[in-house]
């Protein structure tokens, strides 16, 4: 997907049992979506960030979801039981993290890597795709927020200064 490409339909259960599309979201004046695992270490050091994330810029009116592209046969901690129990854990039960057991969003995106981020305008135009932040080993020594700078611009209707940054994470595990 190219900055500016419109988002298709989907249809992805969450680790809460109910099932979302892209209509779910039709409100919001931005969705943000991030390929994220239980189980890859470069995911795990970011989790923390997208729930400040998630509960910053909610009441700005925009979406913030999780996706898991993981296969449960080769990852089962990637299960959509294991998500469900992960979300408990970390007291985040209304955070919408959603399971893509066919590839159906991951391949239509084109996500290579957990974390990998795409976030769309009202209009559901593609105006960021990349890494979170500069720095995934510590959160304070983060010199450059590319999403949250991203989000920002979105949210006021501004062109985003860089709109597409190299990716860092784990592999999708997929057969």
């Amino acid at each position: 997907m190219n900055i500016g490409d419109k988002l298709n339909n989907f249809e992805l259960k969450s680790a809460n049992g109910i099932s979302y599309t892209n209509y779910s979201f039709a409100d919001r004046y931005a969705l943000c979506i991030v390929f994220m695992s239980n189980t890859c270490e470069i995911s795990k050091a970011y989790w923390d960030r997208i729930f400040k994330l998630y509960g910053q810029y909610e009441e700005d009116n925009m979406a913030l979801i999780a996706i898991n592209p993981n296969d449960d046969s080769l990852s089962p901690s990637d299960s959509i039981e294991e998500m469900k129990l992960f979300l408990e854990s970390n007291n985040q039960l209304d955070f919408v993290y959603l399971k893509d057991s066919n590839h159906q969003i991951t391949d239509e995106l084109g996500a290579k890597v957990t974390p990998e981020v795409f976030l769309f305008n009202s209009k559901r135009e593609l105006v960021y795709h990349g890494i979170i932040d500069d720095n995934w080993q510590n959160e304070n020594q983060v010199m450059m927020a590319y999403l949250e700078d991203a989000i920002e611009y979105c949210l006021d209707g501004i062109d985003i200064d860089y709109p597409e940054m190299p990716l860092e994470g784990c592999d999708i595990i997929r057969k």
